[in-house]
């Protein structure tokens, strides 16, 4: 008998405590066929994992990630029944999403971490989710605008918790951002830091920096000598 590709299982809202079912895609069908620049995955299956990322409580509303806080305090949880809780309606996304209702539950987790103060890193992933979706639905001013929103959160992440995480990985993808926004300069001033900074020995990662400052110069051929010698 051949698996389906969601599975529910059960999660405990960190806001109410009520239990509750969410779906998740079976690792099986998390195989990419290919991935973008700024790591956005291909997938072989029909099914996208990113729809499943958030979970959302039925009863009360609240939406986080497996990455975002576990518990919340009484203040936290009296703010964010005083802005949504209260006048959230019950509905359950816990069954086969659409891009739409992926995008609602990204918006609804913003929203909420937001409201508790969640991690920085934690936002721009939603952030950048959000960018993703937006771009597989052919929207690019959209894309655009949350590509935006997540690179300020990915610097905000760097500057706090730079020294803990995979530097190079950060750099790297705030470097990307910045090239897909249209802005090679500041490009070229991150991927130089992924690839001139003798402490970093990630392969991957200073590989890409190197073809992605390529891609720069050829994509600035013919801007004049002043802009080629700025991104050189």
């Amino acid at each position: 008998m051949e698996l389906e590709p969601l599975y529910s299982t059960a999660k405990t809202c960190p806001c109410c405590g009520a239990s509750f079912q969410t779906s998740r895609v079976r690792p099986s069908f998390k195989k990419a066929d290919s991935r973008e620049t700024d790591f956005q995955a291909a997938y072989k299956s029909d099914v996208n994992p990113d729809y499943y990322v958030v979970f959302v409580c039925p009863g009360c509303g609240f939406a986080t990630t497996e990455n975002g806080a576990a518990a919340m305090t009484d203040a936290k949880r009296e703010l964010y029944y005083e802005r949504i809780g209260s006048r959230w309606t019950r509905r359950d996304y816990g069954g086969s999403r659409t891009r739409e209702q992926a995008a609602d539950c990204f918006k609804l987790a913003l929203l909420c971490a937001g409201i508790v103060g969640e991690k920085e890193r934690v936002v721009a992933g939603i952030l950048h989710h959000l960018a993703w979706l937006y771009r597989s639905a052919g929207n690019a001013g959209q894309e655009r605008r949350f590509l935006r929103y997540a690179l300020d959160a990915y610097v905000a992440v760097f500057e706090t918790e730079g020294v803990s995480l995979n530097n190079a990985k950060l750099m790297y993808l705030i470097g990307e951002l910045h090239r897909r926004l249209g802005e090679p300069r500041d490009a070229v001033r991150w991927f130089s830091r992924v690839v001139n900074d003798k402490k970093i020995t990630d392969a991957a990662m200073i590989r890409a920096s190197r073809e992605q400052w390529q891609l720069i110069r050829e994509e600035q051929t013919g801007l004049g000598e002043d802009t080629a010698a700025d991104i050189a």
